[in-house]
């Protein structure tokens, strides 16, 4: 039997990402502040990781100096994580272009949050993570406190074996900052979700003079677009990966996860398809009218994206479908 335990979204999710990791680089801007927050504390309480160590927290001066720290401690070999949100997300940029070209894994847990353009705005909206889809990062979406928690452990898990870095993301305010009891991951789950062998891998890449290796070449024309093409294989892999590894938390916990969850009528001609906290609204509303033939597709995994899931998540007898923006 699981513990349960009240908590909002972002102390769920650094729960796990401090428990999975040996270094964060931080830097606060709403609404993620409360997981680097959490993470210092518990890092100044000496509370360790499930391997027994206290993660390094390292407060940079802005958001670039986070995602530079944890290119550099990746580069070392280091489990590393970061939080951020909106603007802070924009000046991780550079950084995510070398990291996912280097094919290095890491998670960034992101309070997703609309961005400042003529007006500053905290609340809710996609428009960061957006921003970021041409950086070679996948993006795992959270639509709910539960699934916050349980897709984070998913996320480390994936992107160790993917060796494709991660976005995970929720929505700001509407999930972060909710209060709801969940069901508690437990530690010796999460040792089960991270393969060691695989973290020995991540080590065994970082940049060391006793193993040399070159990286951060310059390339010109002729072969930068064949390194381009070079990663399609890892990409292509990525969504069996995260599906296998979601199947793997079913059986440890119960809790069942796929790239696109279907909910509502399997007969459906009405298919809603959306992804973050407006999937708990529209179930509900499906739950109310369970005779209008309407079903929803929540979208898990949006980049690599996977049209083949997509279309076996789809009733066959779907004949419109409404696509719902933040």
């Amino acid at each position: 039997m699981s513990e349960k335990r009240a908590l909002e979204g972002n102390e769920a999710v650094a729960r796990v990402a401090y428990a999975v990791s040996e270094i964060c680089s931080i830097y606060p801007i709403t609404p993620s502040s409360p997981m680097a927050e959490s993470a210092d504390v518990w890092s100044a309480l000496g509370k360790g990781n499930i391997w027994g160590h206290v993660p390094d927290i390292i407060e940079m001066q802005s958001e670039g100096g986070a995602a530079g720290t944890a290119h550099g401690a990746l580069q070392t070999g280091a489990l590393t994580t970061t939080f951020t949100a909106s603007q802070g997300l924009m000046l991780m940029l550079p950084n995510m272009y070398k990291i996912a070209g280097e094919l290095t894994s890491t998670v960034f847990h992101v309070a997703s949050r609309s961005l400042a353009a003529q007006a500053l705005s905290i609340f809710g909206d996609h428009q960061d993570v957006m921003a970021a889809r041409t950086t070679g990062f996948g993006l795992l979406a959270a639509s709910s406190v539960q699934a916050a928690q349980d897709l984070a452990l998913i996320s480390h898990a994936s992107t160790l074996q993917a060796r494709v870095p991660f976005i995970h993301f929720f929505d700001g305010f509407r999930t972060s900052h909710e209060v709801s009891k969940i069901d508690l991951v437990s530690e010796d789950e999460m040792r089960v979700m991270i393969d060691n062998d695989l973290v020995y891998k991540h080590r065994y890449r970082a940049l060391n003079p006793d193993n040399p290796f070159i990286r951060g070449t310059a390339q010109n024309p002729d072969v930068y677009f064949q390194g381009r093409e070079s990663v399609n294989s890892f990409y292509a892999a990525t969504p069996g990966i995260v599906q296998d590894m979601m199947d793997r938390f079913k059986k440890l916990t119960g809790r069942e996860y796929k790239l696109f969850d279907y909910y509502g009528d399997p007969e459906a001609e009405r298919v809603i398809v959306l992804m973050g906290s407006g999937a708990e609204t529209v179930m509900q509303t499906i739950d109310a009218m369970p005779d209008e033939g309407v079903g929803m597709i929540n979208v898990r995994l949006y980049r690599p994206f996977s049209n083949e899931h997509l279309f076996a998540a789809m009733p066959g007898t779907t004949k419109s479908i409404a696509v719902l923006d933040r």
